[in-house]
């Protein structure tokens, strides 16, 4: 989030950006249940929203996996709020829920830190973009 608003000048906002809020729902709501949701909805999340989702798997409704980000995804749908991805596998459930979603392929299992790499890089290239980026990098 930082690079889209310090270099792209877009107003972007993280969950994980307050973290006694963070801890606190984990504490109190637990984490796969509503920790996003919850904030996504205190946050007034409204159909003028875009959400992005960076995610290895993109979380699975059916094998409870993600679960935060699948109820995440739940709430932008009710909403309206636009949902972008870019994840590895197969995109689970932000594949089927986004409006646009890039997906990385898994060439092999066992290599899950190269699909991490890979997913920055995309985000990376995407922060990066002449239509996007409004402000130069310091290095």
């Amino acid at each position: 989030m930082n690079d889209f608003r310090k270099l792209c000048d877009f107003e972007a906002y993280s969950p994980t950006d307050n973290v006694s809020e963070l801890t606190a729902r984990v504490n109190d709501e637990g984490w796969d249940t509503t920790t996003i949701s919850e904030w996504l909805k205190v946050s007034r999340i409204n159909k003028k929203d875009s959400v992005l989702v960076f995610s290895v798997g993109g979380g699975h409704k059916e094998r409870q996996v993600s679960m935060n980000i699948v109820k995440a995804l739940e709430v932008c749908q009710q909403v309206g709020a636009t949902i972008f991805g870019i994840v590895g596998r197969d995109g689970g459930f932000t594949k089927q829920l986004s409006d646009a979603c890039v997906i990385i392929p898994t060439v092999n299992e066992s290599r899950g830190p190269l699909l991490r790499g890979t997913l920055c890089c995309c985000l990376a290239s995407l922060i990066s973009h002449p239509a996007l980026q409004k402000k130069p990098t310091k290095w």
